[in-house]
Parts: C-alpha cells; structure tokens; sequence
C-alpha cells in the first residue's frame, strides 16, 4: 500500500511539473507573438522551417525510428538537436534538414548516444520552464525574445537580441540549478 502512495505521489508532482511548464510556454507563447523582434512573416517562416524539417526527418524509416531530434529556427537559424546512434545518421538528417527552403544557418548540436530517458525529457521540460522564469525575473532583457530549449540538461538560447541582452541571458540560465552546460545562438541586434 505505501509503494503505491509513493508512486502516485511521484506521478502527481510529475504531472503537475508538466502543468507548471505548459503555464509558462503558453503564457510566453501568447507574450511572443506580439513583442518578438521578428516580423510576423519571419516567425510563420519559422514555423514553417521547423515543419518542413520535421517531415523530411520523418520520411525516413531510419531516422524516424532510431534518432531523437528536434529542430528550432528563428529568423532562418535552425538550430538541431537531440540523439543519433551513429553519425551515419546524424549527418543524414543534417543533409534532410540543409535541403529545406529558408535554411540560412544550422546549428548541429545532436549528440552520437542512445535517445533520452522520459524522465531526461521531463526534467528537459522542467529545466525548460526554470529558466523561462528566471529571464522574466529580470528587468535587463525582454525574455519574449528569447527561445529556450533544453535537451539532456543543456539549454540553449536563440533569438534576436543585444549583446548585452544576450550576456544577460546566458548569465541568469547559467545560475538555474540542474543546468549543466548553456549554449548562445544569438542574432544580435542594435539597442533602442
């Protein structure tokens, strides 16, 4: 009786980390769309970017089923990560993404291991949803024009920014707890 107590405790705070995460990205989200440095036209390119890529990844039985990726643009940067097992592999989704109209940069940050854990990918999520709230806590920056994307405890920024902004940002993701390492794919902007 007390293992069961133990295990839905442990799925209720697991739940209610993924509700806490969905709070603070559809907030964002909604914030986003009216304050981001990007053009409306820009954002939906994005959007279409990251589709695109989804479905060429997904076209191939060998990707779709043996790697974890996932693909982020802003402003035509497209940044790719996640888990491949081989660099056969990486290197074919690396081709099957650069084939993509709009493509201007790519960021390949996929790793060669074995994919994620659910529980890597929930605490990705979790990591995701501190630094959001870290970068709002702040008065030095606009967090609505910065994407936050965690995958294996690693953060990664991107939009379009100042380089003071963009030190900010790095700074405040370094000090959230649980964060191993931030990377910085920044386009940078002129101050107003």
């Amino acid at each position: 009786m007390a293992m069961k107590s133990i295990i839905s405790t442990i799925s209720i705070a697991i739940l209610l980390q993924g509700c806490v995460a969905a709070a603070v990205v559809g907030v964002v989200g909604g914030a986003s769309v009216a304050t981001d440095n990007r053009s409306l036209g820009n954002q939906i390119d994005d959007q279409k970017i990251e589709i695109d890529a989804q479905a060429k990844l997904s076209k191939s039985d060998a990707l779709s089923d043996n790697t974890n990726l996932q693909v982020i643009s802003v402003n035509g940067s497209v940044l790719v990560v996640g888990q491949a097992p081989n660099s056969y592999l990486r290197d074919q989704a690396i081709k099957a993404i650069n084939e993509v109209n709009g493509v201007k940069q790519l960021h390949n940050q996929i790793r060669i291991s074995n994919t994620t854990s659910f529980t890597t990918k929930t605490n990705d999520v979790w990591l995701t949803s501190k630094v959001k709230t870290s970068l709002f806590g702040t008065d030095k920056l606009d967090a609505t024009n910065i994407k936050v994307v965690t995958e294996n405890g690693e953060v990664f920024l991107m939009g379009l920014v100042t380089k003071e902004q963009a030190t900010s940002a790095v700074d405040i993701a370094r000090n959230v707890g649980g964060v191993n390492r931030v990377f910085k794919i920044f386009e940078y902007v002129d101050a107003k």
